[in-house]
């Protein structure tokens, strides 16, 4: 008998994955668990029916949140994660020497848990010395810090469930106070393909606009998520992504990433049109 896994990815369309073994399934405090071993992905993890990454494309996601930011400032030190308890974002982060220190928050103690235990490939940084390990809600964590971070990183899921309060304009407000005056915002945008997508991609970045003078959208080709096509926001008090970008360090740094590159990072930005329309409210 074939086992598989199906995503809704909008109530009309559905993505589908074989499936050789169902690890993990555990109704925490907060949400559906899942880790499963594919045929053709590796291991998933999947929250509340979702996929949140595969073994096979995680690294796109990962990389695209860390290193343009770090590509733009290379004097970040201090980090604060908000989510991404799988560890990605960290593990990637802690591959840059001058990264001194590093708040990750997640809400659920239990996706650290079996992450650490199930995923390796994005978990394996979570014991760094300068990594430190919050149990709590992202938004009460902000609201307490003021002129803290170099940069703050939302690797946040979608925005119901525990991940709702990471997409609200108390949010996005409380992250500006946290940062520095070169302090940057990058955050998971979503996507403009599906309309339920793009309505909350658009509110987001209304949001952040609010608070940031600088506020830009890029993209990334992430084949497991909805459509493809995956969004983040750039935000920053005074730095723009491709003006102050320093390619020539992020190149001295010698690190091997299998999708950033120099030339992806100014690429990112240039959006096609049925982004930009959705972002100028033509759609």
């Amino acid at each position: 008998m074939e086992l598989w896994f199906t995503e809704n990815h909008t109530e009309s369309v559905r993505f589908s994955i074989k499936i050789k073994e169902h690890l993990v399934s555990e109704q925490s405090e907060f949400q559906k668990i899942d880790i499963l071993e594919s045929e053709e992905l590796g291991r998933i993890l999947v929250l509340d029916g979702f996929v949140m990454l595969t073994e096979k494309d995680e690294y796109i996601y990962h990389e695209m949140i860390t290193h343009v930011p770090m590509s733009v400032n290379p004097e970040i030190k201090r980090v604060l994660v908000i989510g991404g308890g799988d560890g990605g974002a960290v593990r990637e982060l802690c591959r840059f020497k001058g990264v001194e220190h590093i708040d990750l928050v997640e809400i659920d103690r239990r996706v650290v848990e079996l992450c650490r235990e199930y995923l390796p490939f994005t978990a394996g940084s979570l014991g760094d010395e300068r990594v430190h390990i919050h149990y709590e809600d992202g938004l009460k964590f902000v609201r307490r810090r003021e002129n803290e971070y170099d940069l703050i990183i939302v690797d946040s899921t979608d925005p119901f469930g525990p991940g709702e309060g990471l997409f609200t304009k108390e949010f996005y407000g409380n992250c500006c106070k946290a940062l520095n005056e070169r302090g940057i915002l990058v955050n998971q945008h979503e996507s403009t393909f599906y309309d339920e997508y793009a309505h909350a991609m658009k509110r987001a970045h209304e949001r952040i606009k609010s608070f940031f003078p600088i506020a830009l959208v890029y993209q990334a080709h992430i084949p497991t998520y909805p459509s493809g096509q995956w969004l983040f926001g750039f935000a920053s008090k005074k730095l723009h992504p491709v003006n102050d970008q320093n390619a020539e360090w992020w190149v001295a740094q010698g690190l091997r990433t299998r999708y950033y590159n120099r030339f992806v990072h100014s690429g990112c930005f240039a959006l096609p049109n049925n982004v930009r329309d959705v972002l100028a409210g033509r759609i």
